[in-house]
């Protein structure tokens, strides 16, 4: 039996991709893990979810256990739905789906929205998963680089300019992550935010704002592009991976009624009762505001000693971004492969994700590769960087 001859030609085309998770490094024991994208496993609340779960079995008994049982469910909406209006963010119950975590929003919104004949503009770099979505639905995708601002929206004006001059079709989605952006932990300026949102009405696109770090900011939260949308040309990807446990799968996508029951309408799960409950369970009992505040400053303080650490042990040619929030540090070395780096750094015992990963292009990321500040302890990561100093 040939198998390949009962997938559809366009999973025949997908599975000519890169493999997903190709650029997750096999790590050796003691490694020092400066490519974990995972929460500090300190401040992941284990024990109160222990707790919250004891509490959801007992007053509700088998009812999580089932596929609509639990009331907690709804709770949960309302509870992230009130997060979001605390951000600025007026969503509506039919503008608002829980999601199996941030990728399945994608996805979804991959599934409806974009096809093989559409154009798909991402950041570059960008966060390898979603460009692995991306590719799976068309292979017309377009790249805006980042600087220290986030997200180049000139450079977009004169590409979308262009493509209008020759005829060629625009893009139908545009892909940011527009705080603590990953991977080079840059945030966009509310004057390019203001900007971006005049382009997608001047030409006619949706905005995807993956928002997965955007309570995780150093300082001042910036406004989401949600919050200034006055089109609906936002749809806002968000998630408690980064904020509370990524195990639990907890994400959502809010955004114009009609497409919410559109992407709902694919959303074959039946949902995540259990997990929801759960989390719901949790959120009642802590002050969500003051654990941001604790896990900011923790971050804030491991990304100090990162960079405080590169400043000791790097060449002077390495240069990178000041991360204003989130998890990353975008370093690039001139002349260097990182892939090649990346071999002997394993040898040495410690790990990091190369830039080719995060490009359309990988040529454009060779001499790039992202840190992690966000899963080691302080004197880990000292340890990892003059390491990699040594090499």
């Amino acid at each position: 039996m040939k198998i390949d001859s009962f997938f559809s030609n366009n999973i025949k085309k997908a599975l000519k991709n890169n493999p997903p998770g190709e650029w997750m490094p096999e790590l050796p024991e003691e490694c020092i893990r400066l490519s974990s994208g995972y929460p500090d496993p300190a401040l992941v609340p284990s024990q109160q979810i222990k707790e919250a779960v004891a509490k959801l079995i007992e007053e509700e008994q088998d009812l999580p256990l089932h596929y609509l049982g639990s009331p907690r469910i709804d709770l949960l909406k309302q509870q992230i739905q009130k997060r979001l209006h605390q951000r600025g963010m007026k969503v509506h119950e039919r503008e608002l789906l829980i999601t199996s975590g941030a990728c399945q929003g994608l996805d979804l919104i991959a599934r409806v929205i974009i096809d093989e004949e559409s154009v798909v503009a991402v950041e570059a770099p960008t966060y390898m998963e979603a460009l692995e979505i991306f590719q799976n639905y068309t292979k017309q995708i377009i790249n805006i680089p980042v600087d220290e601002s986030g997200l180049q929206t000139s450079l977009l004006e004169e590409v979308l300019k262009e493509r209008t001059q020759k005829g060629l079709p625009l893009p139908r989605i545009l892909y940011t992550i527009p705080t603590a952006q990953n991977p080079t932990g840059t945030t966009m300026d509310l004057e390019r935010r203001k900007h971006l949102l005049k382009l997608a009405g001047e030409y006619d696109f949706l905005i995807v704002e993956d928002d997965a770090y955007g309570e995780l900011s150093f300082g001042d939260s910036p406004i989401p592009l949600k919050a200034i949308d006055t089109d609906g040309r936002v749809l806002h990807v968000g998630s408690l991976s980064k904020v509370v446990a990524p195990g639990m799968r907890i994400g959502w996508i809010a955004g114009n009624e009609e497409f919410i029951t559109a992407f709902a309408w694919f959303k074959k799960d039946l949902d995540h009762p259990f997990a929801q409950a759960s989390v719901a369970s949790y959120l009642e009992e802590i002050d969500f505001e003051e654990r941001l505040n604790v896990l900011k400053e923790i971050y804030r303080k491991k990304c100090d000693t990162l960079i405080n650490a590169m400043q000791i042990y790097f060449p002077k040619s390495v240069t990178w971004f000041m991360p204003r929030g989130g998890y990353f540090v975008w370093v690039h070395i001139p002349g260097l492969n990182t892939s090649e780096l990346l071999v002997r750094s394993l040898v040495k015992g410690v790990s990091f994700i190369p830039g080719e990963y995060f490009f359309l292009n990988p040529q454009a990321g060779t001499e790039f590769f992202r840190l992690s500040f966000c899963y080691e302890g302080e004197a880990e990561i000292t340890e990892g960087i003059k390491r990699l100093g040594q090499l």
